[in-house]
């Protein structure tokens, strides 16, 4: 048997109807892990080490995953085929990594750009590895959002009230309009 994890639970009870009893679809619901909004969480000095953590909503379908795989014989990660996709993946097998949830099953992550039988199927044909291309772009943006608007969005408010938030694009941006004039 095989677990295969999406992200939505609309597309696990539609790709379980694809796939038939020898898989188990499950949803991830989305993002498993964040990071906490305290100081610290990335660690520039330490090669920007990042500490996640799982929320309690994610700790339900993360544990109901990790039973699922109780006797199974590969994990296949099937979140959408971008880079928050690839992150996703990414973090649920890091989770399940570390709470030993993978001994001895093989991991892989499958993509398909639509959801059809044909799509779904012909991607289980061509599994790959997770895209460390991919996972790195989403660190990096994750570790640029948290470093740059949680720094600057606080003082962004304290100085012009109703104003939203800080970004790592617009900042920076901003910034070099403001240089050029």
């Amino acid at each position: 048997m095989d677990v295969v994890v999406v992200e939505s639970p609309a597309k696990a009870k539609t790709i379980n109807k694809y796939l038939g009893s020898e898989y188990t679809v499950l949803a991830s619901y989305g993002h498993v892990r964040d990071l906490p909004g305290k100081d610290g969480s990335v660690k520039p000095d330490l090669e920007f080490d990042m500490t996640w953590s799982v929320g309690e909503k994610s700790e339900k379908h993360l544990s109901a995953i990790a039973k699922a795989l109780k006797g199974a014989d590969r994990l296949l990660l099937a979140t959408d085929p971008d880079r928050e996709g690839e992150a996703i993946s990414w973090h649920v097998s890091e989770v399940l990594k570390q709470r030993n949830a993978l001994t001895g099953i093989d991991v892989a992550r499958v993509v398909f750009h639509e959801i059809t039988k044909e799509a779904v199927i012909e991607a289980l044909r061509h599994p790959r590895v997770l895209d460390q291309e991919l996972i790195d772009a989403y660190l990096t943006r994750r570790a640029l959002d948290y470093l740059v608007g949680f720094t600057l969005s606080p003082v962004l408010w304290r100085k012009i009230p109703g104003s939203k938030s800080a970004g790592r694009v617009q900042s920076v941006a901003l910034r070099l309009i403001c240089e050029r004039e």
